[in-house]
């Protein structure tokens, strides 16, 4: 058996392993499978945190996952998985509600998930949600203005945010690059986590659909804490362990 103690190296390239493979670590469940000291696993994660791999948690570090990429990029990554939680995701919309729509590519599912007999007034910062939308003939479509973001595919700036602030949402689905139970919704572009901000804090309840390649992982900018989450709807396949730590934060969780 390798001496882990021995080799640093080889100690910290399980680890990657490891946060690859499982999105988070505990420093003393790797302490004791590696047979080292709770420091050395700090140390250990304090350079992978260094190379930008994840970020340091109480008690462990999560996975800090990469930039997906521009809108029209992330729209052909995983399209069957994005549609059975939007399936489900598209439960949660009363009739004759005004809700808020968020860009993202899970979103754009969720539009094209409706029931052709809802009657809905859906507010959205995306062009792409807005066209399909207007294929749904009781649906009534609001868009907010200003200059279009390729990498979120909405617009985010202060136009946006402005305009949404006339207006009380009884459901905001919002979207994210990433989530972590402790370190919540997260996303890689300051000005459109901002503007989701604006958009929760004008919402009743607050809908988030993710696929499990975004759980549990970090960007850079925090969007809102999961306490702050009414809902959360993912695969059926999601680690049983990482459901647990959701639930212990009191957001309500759906697999679809």
């Amino acid at each position: 058996m390798l001496d882990y103690a021995a080799f640093p190296e080889q100690r910290q390239d399980l680890i990657r392993k490891i946060l690859q493979e499982n999105g988070r670590v505990v420093c003393t469940e790797l302490a004791t499978q590696m047979k080292v000291s709770e420091h050395t696993i700090r140390r250990d994660l304090h350079e992978l945190s260094k190379e930008g791999l994840c970020k340091k948690v109480y008690g462990g570090a999560v996975l800090q996952l990469p930039d997906a990429g521009n809108f029209l990029a992330r729209e052909q990554k995983n399209p069957a998985k994005k549609d059975m939680i939007a399936q489900k995701a598209a439960t949660f919309i009363k009739p004759a509600s005004c809700i808020f729509m968020d860009t993202g590519t899970t979103n754009l599912a969720l539009a094209k998930a409706l029931p052709a007999d809802l009657k809905v007034t859906i507010v959205t910062n995306s062009p792409a949600i807005a066209a399909e939308l207007l294929r749904h003939p009781l649906c009534e479509v609001i868009m907010t203005g200003g200059q279009i973001q390729r990498a979120s595919g909405g617009a985010v700036g202060a136009t946006a945010a402005s305009q949404i602030q006339g207006i009380i949402f009884d459901q905001a689905f919002i979207g994210g690059c990433a989530m972590d139970p402790e370190m919540g919704l997260t996303g890689f572009d300051f000005a459109d986590c901002e503007f989701k901000k604006a958009v929760i804090a004008q919402s009743n309840q607050t809908i988030v659909a993710l696929t499990t390649d975004k759980i549990p992982g970090v960007a850079r900018f925090v969007v809102a804490r999961t306490r702050d989450i009414d809902v959360l709807v993912v695969e059926a396949s999601m680690n049983p362990d990482v459901l647990s730590a959701f639930a212990t934060q009191d957001v309500r969780i759906v697999c679809a």
